[in-house]
């Protein structure tokens, strides 16, 4: 059925996305007076067109009444500040009027709104409360900072011509391209740190007259905000390594797809695409034969799980965006069933540094098995919130003491890559290095990157359940071990946290095991990871909440 839809949506292609016509039509008079007429120019049927519609959190009627939205992301959770932001706004909204999204990426304030698709924060004083629009020195403390003599993330981006020029060198060889890639060991930066070169050699051997490069800028993991400070400070950087890929590939079409919560970076790529655009000249001088590439944005509706890569490719197309079985794998078979490379867009952004300075020379800084530079996010309990470029490799306790600041308050723990990420305990900290290895082998995973501290009075058991709740509301509901099994978790320690039910700590694990082995995708095997360094590491603050019985 999936191919079958897949084929019909892929008829109007993107230029008139099935996708796009769906949020209009849910936006507006909702999608059920647009069903009709959709199915019929799609030929898709009414209840295919309602499946995908229903699933997003911006398209539901209710997020359409509200008028104000409240991040309810990790970092503003445990940073105490969502009581009083929500207390504030009682005054000026009624009860009915305030909603709540996953992360808005201010994880660094923690007072961020959303009001009119735009991002304000509220300065709390003990005498008065003021929104501040974003703007020049409107932003709460922010910093950023790299330990790397010459970034390759931060690199400033001063001349375009001779920017995008690097890719004259590969125009008639994009095999060596591909092969500087390879020398340079780059893995993805979205979480998984896959070999980038073995997924584009994938690609590019396979024939197809059409094919995709894909950007994965879907950034839902709260702590973590990198993709949003690329694209809205070195978008280009993002628009070189995709248009580089399809040099390389073969594909002459890229797709951003941008999380709805990030209008400002909606804009600021949507303006770099129109800054390439308008200079011809760049195609024309590295265009090899009949090449030419484009790029196009697509906002995404609230969804997490359209940050994994096959339910990000669904949402495009217009379906349901379930997580698809693999194999095949998207480098084979893609958006709209063709050849397609998608990628994390911090990914790309190495891309220029790696063709600009060759391959070996990317692979002198980092560690054996983790090349190049890492974006770290520090959330607002650090001293010095913001983004910084750091050198795989890098101590732990450096990022965290030294280009951090260290945190406001005690901080019992760290929540690292996300929520599908391990829970560092500040005891740990000094064992590990900023790479894929060091915290594989210490039982923890870098993901993203994304660092949020979990103050020492902060209830761990609270935020089990916000893990398991963050799940359960995220889950595409495809397979049941996750869709079943997160709620299940989350009611089971909702009811030992607010009535004091004992949970039987041999059916949580039977749980955790059957959620780990079963699910089809890293949101419901993935949350296995945290919820055991929790078990492991703060055994004694859980015992009053367990029993063997």
């Amino acid at each position: 059925m999936s191919k079958n839809l897949r084929g019909l949506s892929a008829r109007k292609g993107l230029d008139e996305s099935l996708f796009r016509e769906i949020v209009k039509a849910a936006s507006s008079a909702g999608v059920e007076a647009g069903l009709k007429e959709l199915s019929e120019k799609y030929l898709v049927g009414k209840s295919s067109i309602l499946s995908a519609s229903s699933f997003y959190d911006f398209l539901d009627q209710s997020h359409l009444q509200k008028k104000v939205f409240i991040c309810n992301g990790t970092a503003c959770m445990t940073s105490g500040k969502n009581d009083k932001l929500r207390n504030s706004l009682k005054g000026k909204y009624q009860d009915h009027e305030i909603g709540s999204v996953s992360c808005l990426g201010h994880c660094h304030s923690g007072t961020s709104l959303m009001i009119d698709r735009t991002i304000h924060h509220l300065e709390i004083t003990d005498h008065d409360e003021v929104f501040i629009k974003p703007g020049p020195g409107s932003e709460p403390d922010f910093h950023t900072g790299t330990n790397v003599e010459n970034p390759v993330l931060m690199h400033q981006i001063s001349n375009l011509e001779e920017y995008y020029g690097v890719l004259k060198n590969y125009s008639h060889d994009s095999k060596a391209a591909l092969k500087e890639i390879e020398l340079s060991g780059l893995r993805g930066r979205g979480g998984a740190g896959f070999p980038v070169h073995f997924k584009l050699k994938t690609s590019a051997e396979v024939v197809s007259e059409i094919k995709y490069v894909v950007g994965n800028a879907d950034e839902g993991d709260p702590g973590a905000f990198s993709d949003k400070w690329l694209m809205e400070n070195r978008p280009h950087s993002i628009l070189f390594g995709m248009l580089a890929t399809g040099l390389i590939i073969g594909a002459n079409k890229g797709i951003i797809y941008v999380r709805g919560e990030y209008p400002g970076a909606v804009k600021a790529i949507s303006r770099a695409i129109r800054d390439f655009e308008e200079q011809k000249k760049l195609t024309e001088e590295f265009a090899t034969g009949n090449f030419s590439f484009s790029f196009q944005v697509v906002e995404g509706a609230g969804a997490y799980i359209c940050g994994e890569e096959t339910s990000l490719l669904n949402s495009i197309e217009g379906l349901r965006p379930e997580v698809r079985s693999r194999p095949p794998f998207p480098a084979v078979y893609g958006l709209f069933g063709k050849p397609t490379i998608l990628c994390n867009v911090e990914t790309f952004s190495n891309i220029w540094q790696i063709l600009k300075e060759g391959g070996i020379a990317y692979s002198r800084t980092g560690t054996e098995k983790s090349k190049g530079t890492k974006l770290v996010s520090l959330d607002g309990g650090f001293n010095r919130p913001g983004i910084y470029e750091v050198r795989m490799g890098t101590p732990l306790g450096e990022v965290i003491n030294g280009m951090g600041g260290g945190t406001r308050l005690p901080v019992k723990a760290y929540q690292i890559g996300g929520p599908l990420g391990g829970i560092v305990p500040s005891s740990e900290v000094n064992g590990l290095s900023l790479d894929f290895e060091s915290f594989s082998t210490s039982g923890f995973l870098l993901g993203h990157a994304g660092i949020v501290s979990i103050p020492a009075d902060f209830s761990i058991m609270r935020f089990l359940v916000h893990l398991f709740e963050f799940v359960s509301k995220e889950s595409c509901g495809k397979c049941f071990p996750c869709r079943i099994g997160s709620q299940r978790g989350y009611e089971m320690l909702e009811d030992a946290l607010q009535n004091g039910r004992k949970i039987n700590k041999s059916l949580f694990d039977d749980l955790l095991e059957t959620m780990q082995l079963g699910s089809l995708c890293a949101l419901g095997g993935g949350v296995s990871l945290p919820v055991m360094n929790i078990m492991k590491y703060f055994r004694s603050e859980l015992e009053s909440f367990f029993s063997n019985e």
